[in-house]
């Protein structure tokens, strides 16, 4: 997921470099998105594997 995030991130510096900024806009706001989805699925993650297993 964050992988995504960066490979927007560098589409959105290219076009925003290139002057195409609708196309950088609309890139660096997915990016964002995939961002914040990634941390809070490592947090969920992060949060589930502390607690301690009952058998």
């Amino acid at each position: 997921m964050l992988y995504y995030a960066l490979v927007f991130l560098l589409v959105g510096l290219v076009a925003g470099v290139l002057g195409v900024t609708g196309v950088a806009a609309i890139a660096t706001q997915i990016s964002w998105i995939l961002f914040v989805i990634g941390i809070v699925l490592l947090l969920v993650h992060v949060v589930k594997g502390q607690t301690p297993r009952v058998t």
